[in-house]
């Protein structure tokens, strides 16, 4: 349970890091001995932002992992979890749907359950994907978002319902395994689930923290990618491409992607495009941008192996295309 001094070391230099550059960042630019160009408080100020927004979720995640590894036996997820893979994969969606997650504290969450023996495609994918796009918080966030439109909610939730199921599916037609970086331990060698309600309490909190610093490198990462992205690529070379039904679409998928935005925000943002994209794209932007981002790229990537991570989020990419110009083209 202890972190090695690698991990440890890995860990202080970039919290190291970041606190550098804060401190910088927050000098007085007109007092300031080094030339700093505006873009570059701009984005400090968005990857500050990220991480603020990211960083609650990414709490709840962990400690949640860390409940799920000392008080749920790997005996009690196999009765909970239907012996039937498709109604396995319908279930995990469902109960993602309800289950009110950010794509940024998801990810500890499925690791843990995947690490207790739930199997990919139930445990994993469903719950990964409908987490963080359909649970209630996220529906009543658009419908407010687009002027109490409840025909985009319940769009957004039922295409991204209906692509999460589908891409569960292929996921367990592909991979037979688990797809961890590391196999995980069998860890009824390891945890004693008769110990006191106060040492299980603890030894989670233990697991909270090993969790929370294994996720925040990889979010600091991604959040400062995003940042870097959203200062200095133009979006108005994004919209002068994305002038047809299906360019749009795209433009607006690889938008989502790129401004890794918490998905109970999301919305705003979107609705803000409203007038200048079609409504297809606009769908696009919604259920994409939950089920796969930059920031939560490399959160998977510290997780899952790297060919899986690839896989995942090209096939993710291909299915959201596929169902929403189906979509534009039957509506």
């Amino acid at each position: 349970m202890k972190r090695n001094l690698s991990s440890l070391t890995i860990d202080s230099c970039l919290l190291l890091l970041f606190a550098a550059v804060v401190c910088l960042v927050s000098l007085n630019p007109n007092n300031s001995v080094f030339q700093i160009p505006d873009s570059f408080y701009q984005m400090n100020t968005i990857f500050l932002s990220i991480l603020i927004e990211a960083l609650p979720f990414v709490l709840i995640g962990v400690l949640i992992a860390g409940f799920i590894q000392m008080f749920i036996t790997e005996n009690q997820l196999k009765r909970w979890i239907p012996k039937n893979k498709y109604a396995a994969i319908l279930m995990s969606c469902v109960v993602g749907a309800l289950f009110p997650a950010c794509e940024c504290g998801i990810v500890p969450i499925v690791r843990r359950l995947i690490a207790k023996g739930v199997p990919l495609f139930a445990g994993g994918i469903g719950f990964l994907l409908t987490g963080p796009l359909i649970n209630p918080i996220v529906i009543f966030s658009t419908y407010m978002a687009f002027g109490n439109d409840l025909e985009i909610a319940l769009l957004r939730m039922g295409i991204g319902f209906i692509v999460a199921l589908i891409i569960a599916f292929i996921i367990s037609l592909l991979y037979r395994t688990n797809q961890l970086k590391q196999e995980a331990v069998h860890t009824t060698t390891q945890i004693n689930y008769e110990t006191s309600l106060l040492t299980k309490a603890r030894k989670t909190l233990l697991h909270a923290v090993d969790e929370f610093f294994d996720m925040g490198k990889y979010l600091i990462i991604g959040a400062f990618l995003a940042a870097f992205v959203q200062v200095y690529v133009s979006t108005k070379l994004l919209v002068s491409i994305g002038d047809g039904p299906f360019t749009s679409l795209f433009v607006m998928m690889g938008l989502a992607y790129f401004l890794s935005l918490c998905s109970e925000a999301d919305a705003f943002i979107g609705s803000s495009f409203s007038n200048i994209f079609p409504k297809g794209a606009i769908l696009g932007f919604l259920v994409y941008g939950p089920m796969i981002d930059l920031k939560n790229t490399f959160m998977m990537l510290s997780v899952f192996k790297a060919r899986f991570v690839f896989a995942f989020v090209m096939i993710v990419t291909v299915i959201v295309f596929i169902s929403i110009s189906c979509w534009q083209l039957l509506f």
